[in-house]
């Protein structure tokens, strides 16, 4: 549908439209602009992850924070499945207490501000009930260790 003439009631007409165009456009490939903080592949986004970590200041807000951390925690349970010579089906397999388990939960709750519930998801420990048990646990007896 076309806009017959130049006039004040046409001009508005076409503003409305391309209102409407604009909105339309927003909706689709802007949003990642708009509510993202990085614009790339993945390669780029782990790249730009290894830069921010320890680096972070009060200008870096929640999803940067949470996705670093994940990063990071992700780079911690591959160091500690090499060392240990696991693969990812070991995790599924071993028991939720597994040691090697429990010394990984505790290295990246330590090391990063990732919660208890990701963790035992993670680590397939089951409940985070479960991990929190094991951690008091392990915190208690490295507490009769130390006397």
């Amino acid at each position: 549908m076309s806009i017959p003439q130049d006039t004040s009631a046409g001009r508005r007409q076409f503003a409305l439209r391309m209102e409407e165009r604009r909105a339309q456009e927003a909706e689709g490939d802007w949003k990642a602009v708009r509510r993202g903080w990085c614009l790339g592949d993945a390669a780029f986004r782990r790249e730009l992850l290894a830069q921010m970590a320890g680096q972070m200041g009060e200008h870096h807000y929640g999803e940067e924070r949470q996705e670093s951390a994940e990063e990071k925690a992700e780079r911690l349970v591959r160091q500690g499945l090499k060392k240990a010579r696991w693969t990812e089906e070991d995790l599924r397999w071993r028991r939720k207490s597994d040691a090697v388990k429990i010394r990984l939960a505790v290295q990246v709750r330590q090391e990063t501000t990732l919660t208890l519930k990701w963790i035992a998801e993670r680590l397939q420990m089951g409940a985070w009930t479960h991990l929190n048990k094991r951690l008091y646990e392990r915190r208690k007896e490295s507490g009769r260790n130390k006397s």
